[in-house]
């Protein structure tokens, strides 16, 4: 059977279109001998019959284990070059109170970018020296909270947060602790929205403004000044970017000293994952030996200490170990000069699932409650909302006898998938759920369509609003009525 010409010239023609890749899909996902998707030792189909369809799953054991991993290999890279390094989870990929419990379990901190995960972290028990707090707006309200709380980092995205931050600290008796964040001027080899380092762009200053600003920081008696900071893009493969982004800190580090100790140097994070078969990420134990050697050399070349060095990982650590299940609800063939692409429409779409509308983003799909060995058919899986570009996965291959009322489960949907949700079309938000050794837990309550009316000013409650929507049977393929 010859490769569908539709189909993008990455993706090959799969030998089993029910076989799962290695390195796309959560560790503990396998294929049942039945032939259905069980992940954390939950079936896809239990677990569309509890919690309802869309539905986010995230492998707990996965998630923590690459935590663990990513933090040990880089402490062992680190101490092998003579410092240590500090790993932040990024939040803004996928916070919740349980998975900021898991990463502190794991020995990471936390990296957040607003009140709202301000208060999430704090509500899971986060100490507040173990967070570090981003953002290029932050409010007067969120620095002064920070600085109240006692907030281990702060970081400085631009001229006008130094006295913000130095006013707030000496309120509250306090010396903040802040890094200075700068535009090394490398561009990452990704998505120009994800590219975050280069001149023309909302986040960090100028590298060579550097000198002047931490001469203003360190001349604030509330204020401590801990090193650089630089986030050069996002879904970054190798190590090259990180490699020319820490010379030109480095250079700059190294001047700074004349003028007193810049301890530390964070590096960011942005470390890709694998979300088609196409994809090479660099192994994390690779990218962490690659890292330090760079650091080490540029250190060594300029006659420096080599300092702390920190990053913060997310995507790499929530990515992979979450899925988003579906249902299917209709097929339909369309025949583009002489071959056929078959439009699979799902229950969700990019109000679960912004990245493909956003970004052009690749995913991996499989059918989920079954395995089936007709021929793979060239797949386009929509979504339901009422926009042309509502595209969940652009182009993959599934059995030729996809149906309504199978599942389809996405991969890689851990990261920048709920964090990037939305009420499109009125449509609630789908829960969240952990799964590991066969049990499964909510970690995040889906939205009804009471939730959202609740919202609505001119609604009165006197009046259930289930009662006044048409009632439309369920396909007998389908799971039962969704929980959410």
């Amino acid at each position: 059977m010859a490769t569908n010409p539709l189909a993008p010239d990455w993706l090959g023609l799969p030998d089993d279109a029910n076989a799962l890749a290695r390195g796309l899909w959560p560790a503990t996902l396998l294929r049942a001998p039945e032939g259905e998707l069980v992940i954390g030792g939950v079936p896809a189909s239990a677990l569309a019959a509890e919690f309802g369809t869309p539905l986010y799953v995230v492998d707990e054991t996965d998630a923590r284990a690459r935590a663990a991993t990513l933090r040990e290999a880089f402490e062992a890279e680190f101490a092998r070059i003579g410092t240590t390094v500090h790993i932040y989870y990024a939040g803004k990929a996928f916070l919740s109170t349980e998975v900021a419990r898991w990463m502190l379990a794991e020995g990471l901190n936390i990296d957040i970018c607003s009140g709202g995960e301000l208060a999430v972290a704090l509500a899971a028990g986060t100490p507040p020296h173990r967070l570090g707090f981003h953002g290029n707006n932050k409010s007067l309200t969120e620095i002064d909270d920070a600085c109240r709380l006692g907030v281990g980092t702060i970081v400085i995205d631009s001229p006008v947060e130094i006295s913000r931050v130095a006013e707030a600290a000496a309120r509250h008796g306090a010396r903040q602790t802040v890094r200075l964040r700068v535009n090394s001027g490398v561009h990452a080899h990704t998505h120009d929205f994800l590219a975050t380092a280069h001149e023309d762009q909302k986040f960090g200053v100028a590298l060579e403004d550097a000198p002047a600003l931490v001469a203003r920081i360190r001349a604030e008696p509330s204020l401590r000044f801990l090193g650089l900071h630089c986030h050069i893009g996002s879904q970054i493969f190798g190590a090259d970017g990180f490699a020319e982004s820490a010379s030109r800190l480095l250079a700059v580090h190294a001047d700074l000293l004349a003028g007193g100790p810049v301890p530390e140097m964070n590096l960011g994070g942005g470390f890709g994952i694998a979300y088609t078969s196409a994809d090479t990420p660099t192994p994390i134990r690779e990218l962490a030996a690659r890292l330090a050697d760079i650091v080490a050399a540029e250190c060594a070349a300029r006659g420096i200490p080599v300092p702390v060095v920190a990053f913060e990982p997310g995507r790499a650590i929530i990515g992979p170990a979450g899925v988003t299940l579906y249902e299917v609800g209709t097929t339909k063939a369309v025949n583009l000069g002489g071959n056929t692409r078959l439009y699979v429409s799902v229950d969700g779409g990019m109000s679960d699932n912004a990245r493909p509308a956003l970004y052009g983003a690749d995913y991996t799909v499989r059918l989920a409650n079954r395995s089936s060995q007709t021929d793979p058919v060239l797949v386009r899986v929509a979504g339901k909302h009422c926009e042309s570009g509502d595209i969940v996965v652009d182009a993959d291959y599934l059995p030729g006898d996809v149906a309504p009322g199978d599942l389809v489960m996405v991969a890689a949907t851990g990261a920048y998938c709920w964090s990037l949700s939305n009420n499109y079309n009125f449509v609630g938000r789908p829960a969240v759920v952990a799964v590991a050794g066969g049990i499964p837990r909510m970690l995040v309550r889906g939205e009804t369509v009471a939730d959202l009316l609740a919202r609505d000013t001119g609604f009165s409650p006197a009046a259930d609003p289930a009662d006044t929507r048409p009632k439309s049977p369920k396909s007998p393929k389908s799971p039962k009525e969704p929980a959410r």
